[in-house]
């Protein structure tokens, strides 16, 4: 599922948590109303578009009047930076934090500290690395997201990503809009998918479902991993396990990037593993930005040592203006979109009501979506 750097260990999503904390603590929401704090996208126009539309600012995951109705204040922003922001002037107070990977509230271990109140963070949708977990930990609190809220969401994706690289169809986008024709300046680095090596970096939920989703192609899949994949479902995919990161990476045409950031894995791909790759590589990373070194990979991509390099993901989020990825040859890249389509927002704004509502009644969530319980961190952040 989840990896860190060659013969290190690659940790798994699951309910094993490793003890951090003295300060372990049962969650039961104490009597009362609660202040809750959601930290969301603008919508602005587009929100009027469709009524699905449930992770923006404007609908607040569709859950505002359920919560107001029991008498609790829900508060919802998407000014999240520096000290004069909306979102600081409530740390002192709130009890809930709601927030997001598409719009990343960075919970640090100062606005922890300040935080007396506070007792649950929750992440609508998957990824909590926004978190800083130990400084939670440290204090008691509970981390927990939506587990599989959007993992079919990002995996779909991610094949769509595959085949934009493969097919070089930017350039010829690029070209219609720029009222030209050049068959030449597209076909020359235009490839078949079928018969080509990809290689997943983690092969958790979202990582087993683009294996499956590659199979019709006929490619010759590799997976990474600390665990293997069932052995019924191995051979049903036709994926081989690869259980040295650096003697599979050479391997692959094409490498994905399926695991959590973790103080393990960020920079995982540095210069010096990226030298390693095959010439002309193609990745496709909507893990998180800082796994990559950034430089790096512009300068690999400069250089053509990777062809083509997608993804939705950058560091930090938002990416700034002068962001190098935006300018650097052969990238299809977009802002953090994967995993927030309408389908996955139902998903994971339904998620984050059920633990709400298990929140108020003092019930345990589903094992699989904490990420800090008890002081615990989940293995998958160690």
């Amino acid at each position: 599922m989840w990896r860190t750097a060659s013969k290190q260990v690659i940790r798994t999503v699951g309910s094993s948590l490793s003890d951090l904390s003295p300060l372990a603590k049962q969650l039961h929401a104490s009597p009362g109303s609660k202040k809750i704090v959601g930290v969301f996208y603008k919508a602005n126009e587009y929100a009027a578009k469709n009524p699905n539309f449930l992770g923006c600012v404007e609908r607040s995951l569709g859950i505002r009047e359920w919560l107001e109705s029991q008498g609790h204040q829900y508060i919802v922003t998407d000014d999240k930076e520096g000290p004069n922001s909306e979102l600081e002037k409530h740390i002192p107070d709130l009890h809930v934090l709601i927030t997001t990977p598409f719009h990343p509230a960075y919970v640090t271990a100062e606005r922890i500290k300040k935080a007396k109140n506070l007792q649950l963070l929750l992440t609508a949708g998957i990824g909590s690395d926004h978190i800083d977990l130990k400084a939670a930990a440290d204090a008691g609190l509970t981390v927990a997201e939506v587990t599989g809220s959007n993992v079919v969401s990002v995996a779909e994706d991610e094949l769509m990503r595959i085949l934009i690289l493969v097919r070089n169809f930017v350039p010829g986008y690029q070209q219609v809009i720029n009222g030209e024709w050049n068959v030449a300046a597209i076909s020359y680095r235009s490839y078949d998918l079928e018969g080509k090596t990809v290689g997943t970096v983690g092969a958790g939920r979202i990582g087993k479902l683009l294996l499956q989703r590659l199979k019709p192609f006929n490619c010759n899949l590799l997976y990474h991993d600390r665990l293997k994949i069932d052995p019924a479902l191995e051979n049903e995919i036709g994926a081989k396990f690869e259980e040295d990161l650096d003697v599979m990476l050479p391997k692959c045409d094409i490498i994905v990037i399926n695991t959590p950031l973790t103080e393990k894995t960020r920079g995982l791909f540095d210069k010096e593993r990226i030298s390693k790759l095959k010439k002309g590589v193609l990745i496709v990373n909507n893990a998180r930005g800082a796994i990559m070194d950034t430089q790096a990979v512009v300068d690999a991509c400069s250089s053509g040592h990777i062809a083509g390099y997608s993804g939705d993901v950058w560091n930090p989020q938002p990416a700034p203006k002068d962001h190098p990825w935006r300018y650097m040859p052969n990238h299809a890249m977009t802002p953090h979109i994967s995993g927030t389509t309408i389908d996955g927002q139902i998903r994971y704004a339904a998620g984050v009501k059920d633990m709400l509502d298990k929140y108020f009644k003092g019930e345990d969530f589903p094992q699989q979506n904490y990420i800090v319980k008890e002081g615990k961190l989940a293995s998958q952040y160690l």
